[in-house]
């Protein structure tokens, strides 16, 4: 609808959203920003005449002399900014990675001034659009080295120089000279400081033992991120960016261990190399040489020493040998000397006794009494020690021939007493010895199932068990067929004497027993089988007709602590036990679990039989 006329229209139309440039002043309008902050520092700042973008250490952009890189700049490319020498496009190209970052930003304020666009226009030449200028060239270059970037650039610096001298006898003719400045070089990437110098001929072992110390556990900041071949920006979405840090990361990585390998193999060379590890290999060898030499010489003194003490300690028990020797054989002879005197004067009281006794008719006008008067003098000549002769001698000398008499009779009394006692005291013992023998002939015999049910009983209880032999016989009563009723004692006894016996009787005794116990296990596990349905839990019969072997003490442990380690709900539990015995299978493991119940058992039937009793 058109408006009428004389009509007042206004049109409104949305304005869009302000965008915020950044603008930066260059040419005469950089040096009228420069002048207006300057004279606004100034007067803020009296006391100071500076500029007011000065650093401490900054001076003037006309100050710096940077190299002449016009040439080089009309070369530059801008889409392939990334192969380009950002220190040559700064004027940089000799300073390099020395640059400070001052430096570097007064470089870049002096070429801009000096490239410009605006500034090339004015001076009549002919510029490109600045997606095509080389100007964007600098400022791609002031964009990684005034940044944290730099050191993505450093690390791929196209000037550094990755060669390492090779091993062979010319490095090791001119090591310092040919290695020295590699590694002066090299230290630039190291991220501790300071680094220590490969030093000269004259360096200790302490510095020489520190420098290679340093250099093989070397920790180095260059990193390749600058090479990566794909921006992660361009990624359209995020999987995208994702797979390309991915694909950048691997890449990084392997130029990462490639470029530790270098660093390896310059340390290996060098090491190989240095006439100082030679040298201080050498002194080494001498130092264990000489200490061995001296080890072998201190050894010997030792022997001879050892020697000698123990040939003075022969000579010395040899004299206490002879010393001893001739002791004892003064001692013999002495012994002989009082011998022979006893014996002379028993003998000579003897001849008194018999010549006293034939002086008095010994005692008797009776001839019949006299006989045996002379057989009771004889006795008493064999039987009495001397002292008794004496007394008996003594007491004969005295008195009347009736107290002599009397003397003589009691004295033969006597005798006859004692030698009657020592009778009675020889028959008792034969008598008692008797009875032993008759009684273990009379013992009730012990058949090959009681030796066994024994040996199995004296396993399954050990010492410490509370009334261990009671129990034992309990436990023999429940399962011997030959009902001998036995006591603790003759068990105890009979175990005491299958200990004494030869190994191979006891080997054969246990071995019968342990072929029952399996015999009986076999009746159990096929009377079990026969009632249920075949399970895990036992074996096929093929398997069950295997002799399993013996259980070790080892084997037995590492079981009972797979059986607390696995309890009843463990899915594949006897798997799992197996597998912690090595040599045993799964069949092997049930078994024996199997036999150690019907043990415990047994023990705890036999234990309750003796609690009632």
């Amino acid at each position: 609808m058109a408006p009428a006329a004389g009509m007042f229209v206004e049109v409104f139309n949305p304005i869009s959203e302000f965008t915020k440039i950044k603008v930066e002043p260059v040419g005469k309008w950089f040096e009228h920003f420069q002048a207006v902050k300057a004279n606004e520092y100034k007067s803020h700042h009296p006391e100071e005449n500076k500029p007011v973008d000065e650093d401490d250490d900054d001076d003037t952009s006309e100050d710096i002399e940077l190299e002449d890189n016009s040439k080089y700049l009309k070369k530059l490319d801008p889409k392939d900014w990334k192969n380009q020498d950002h220190y040559a496009v700064l004027g940089l190209k000799k300073k390099r990675i020395l640059a400070s970052d001052a430096l570097i930003k007064k470089a870049y304020r002096k070429i801009v001034l000096l490239h410009h666009p605006d500034k090339r226009r004015g001076a009549g030449e002919k510029v490109k659009d600045l997606d095509h200028d080389y100007f964007s060239c600098i400022t791609k270059a002031y964009e990684i080295l005034g940044t944290s970037k730099r050191q993505s650039y450093d690390s791929v610096d196209p000037e550094f120089d990755d060669d390492i001298p090779p091993s062979n006898n010319y490095s090791k003719e001119n090591f310092f000279e040919l290695f020295t400045p590699v590694f002066d070089a090299n230290a630039r990437w190291s991220t501790r400081k300071p680094v220590p110098r490969l030093g000269d001929k004259n360096s200790t072992v302490e510095e020489v033992d520190a420098f290679y110390s340093f250099w093989y556990d070397f920790d180095s900041w260059r990193e390749f991120s600058y090479l990566d071949e794909e921006e992660k920006e361009k990624g359209e979405n995020r999987e995208e960016r994702r797979w390309i840090e991915k694909q950048n990361k691997v890449a990084r990585q392997k130029l990462k261990k490639d470029e530790m390998t270098r660093i390896r193999q310059l340390v290996d060379n060098a090491y190989t190399c240095d006439p100082r590890i030679a040298q201080f290999k050498e002194d080494e060898k001498k130092r264990k040489i000489a200490q061995k030499k001296a080890k072998e010489e201190a050894a010997r003194l030792k022997i001879e020493e050892e020697k000698r003490k123990k040939q003075e300690a022969l000579e010395e028990e040899q004299r206490q040998k002879e010393k001893e020797e001739e002791e004892a054989k003064l001692k013999r002879e002495k012994e002989k000397k009082e011998k022979d005197a006893l014996k002379k004067q028993q003998k000579k009281e003897k001849k008194l006794l018999q010549q006293i006794c034939e002086k008095n008719n010994y005692f008797s006008s009776d001839d019949e009494t006299k006989i045996s008067h002379m057989k009771d003098v004889d006795r008493l000549c064999t039987l009495l020690s001397l002292k008794q002769l004496q007394d008996l001698n003594s007491e004969l000398q005295k008195g009347d021939d009736a107290n002599k008499k009397n003397t003589f009779l009691k004295e033969v009394e006597s005798l006859n007493k004692q030698l009657d006692l020592e009778k009675e005291q020889l028959i008792a013992s034969s008598q008692r010895s008797l009875s032993n023998s008759e009684e273990k002939a009379s013992a009730k015999p012990w058949s090959p199932n009681d030796l066994q049910l024994l040996v199995k009983g004296v396993n399954v209880f050990p010492a410490g068990t509370i009334n261990r032999w009671e129990v034992i016989v309990a436990f023999m009563e429940q399962h011997s067929t030959s009902n001998v009723k036995r006591t603790a004692k003759e068990v105890l006894a009979k175990a005491k004497d299958l200990q004494k016996r030869s190994g191979n009787l006891r080997d054969q005794i246990n071995k019968s027993a342990y072929e029952n116990l399996e015999k009986t296990q076999k009746k159990i596990e096929v009377t079990v089988a026969e009632q249920s349905a075949p399970t895990e839990r036992f074996d096929s019969p093929s398997e069950e007709s295997a002799s399993p072997a013996a259980w070790s003490a080892e084997e037995q442990q590492l079981l009972e602590q797979a059986l607390k380690t696995y309890p009843s709900s463990t899915p594949e539990r006897w798997d799992k036990i197996a597998s912690c015995l090595p040599g045993r299978e799964k069949k092997d493991c049930m078994r024996r679990y199997k036999e150690l119940v019907e043990m415990v058992k047994a023990k705890k039937a036999a234990q309750a039989t003796v609690a009632k009793k």
